[in-house]
């Protein structure tokens, strides 16, 4: 499998920024261009599937959702959407040693309404499910924990308060990356975010798009999703920061139950504002973007491995499929 690009190994010029990123999955990629997306999977066999689909964006159909501020929230919502499809495809090609059972009321809809729409359920309630853990995790248990530590302090200030919850939440999010990336399954998966990442670097650097070029290229990425959630993270704490202390806010900011309420209120805003600084970070090639995305880099070091050959590719069949039909409508 191998790809020529316009440019060679020599010619520097031709680098540049894309707008083609992806996702690991179970034995896979999902590769997102500017016109179309694609699945490519190693089944049990050794051999390649693949799915391709024309991008459906809703901004093409409400203009407003595309604009600055708004758009990050649905894209958000939409990557996840598409992310979990995905990741249910790919889990077909592995199915458990025993199958499932339909419970009732699967059963029910898809007698009544067909496979189709039960699918459209199962994804609906994975996407709701995911959502709802992570709000339990940097959400609920940080503020829960924070209150309980600060029972023995009842006269810290806010502003201590803010702080504490924000470095309890930063504390949670490194324990369950690394977490994640000892259990073997998931460190496989890692695996292939580390061929998507050397892929898409292989691209941008104008190289020919082949095994052995994208071997040695790094698997650490300053435009990664695992970058994306930190920055959630840092925003919230900084939100929290400046509405906790308005007057009228204050005073009830304490209480654990309308603390939470506050920060579901703020999470559209945090996404919003996350996605442009990400947008601006990966436009820009400069000390303080370099500086902003350090803490992503690092933590790459427990989200993505070491790809085989085999995985690279994967990683290749799938971003020669999203390709631009025009070179360059994928740069930033």
């Amino acid at each position: 499998m191998e790809r020529k690009t316009t440019c060679g190994a020599a010619d520097q010029s031709c680098a540049f920024r894309t707008t083609i990123g992806g996702q690991a999955l179970i034995e896979g990629i999902l590769m997102r261009g500017p016109q179309k997306q694609a699945t490519v999977v190693r089944n049990q066999e050794g051999g390649l599937e693949v799915r391709e689909e024309e991008l459906r964006l809703i901004k093409d159909k409400h203009p407003i959702l595309g604009v600055p501020f708004i758009r990050g929230v649905f894209t958000f919502l939409g990557s996840l959407v598409n992310g979990v499809k995905a990741l249910m495809w790919s889990a077909e090609f592995y199915p458990e040693d025993e199958e499932e059972e339909l419970s009732p009321f699967e059963q029910w809809l898809e007698r009544h309404f067909g496979s189709e729409t039960l699918m459209k359920w199962i994804i609906g309630v994975a996407v709701a499910a995911g959502i709802g853990f992570s709000i339990l995790l940097f959400i609920i248990l940080p503020t829960l924990a924070t209150t309980a530590l600060l029972h023995f302090f009842p006269d810290a200030p806010m502003w201590v308060r803010n702080l504490l919850e924000g470095v309890v939440k930063l504390i949670i999010f490194f324990v369950y990356l690394i977490l994640c990336s000892r259990l073997k399954d998931i460190r496989r998966t890692f695996q292939y975010h580390g061929a998507e990442h050397k892929t898409i670097f292989c691209y941008e650097r104008g190289l020919d798009l082949t095994v052995e070029n994208a071997r040695e290229m790094p698997r650490h990425h300053p435009r990664c999703g695992t970058s994306f959630l930190f920055v959630v993270i840092v925003v919230a704490v900084l939100a929290a920061c400046v509405v906790f202390a308005l007057p009228g806010i204050r005073d009830v900011a304490a209480n654990p139950v309308v603390r939470i309420l506050l920060h579901l209120v703020l999470l559209p805003l945090v996404v919003s504002v996350t996605y442009e600084i990400n947008r601006f970070i990966g436009r820009h090639d400069n000390p303080v973007t370099r500086f902003l995305s350090a803490p992503g880099l690092w933590m790459q070091n427990f989200t993505t491995f070491e790809p085989d050959d085999s995985m690279l590719e994967v990683a290749i069949e799938a971003l020669t499929l999203v390709l631009p039909r025009k070179a360059g409508d994928d740069a930033w």
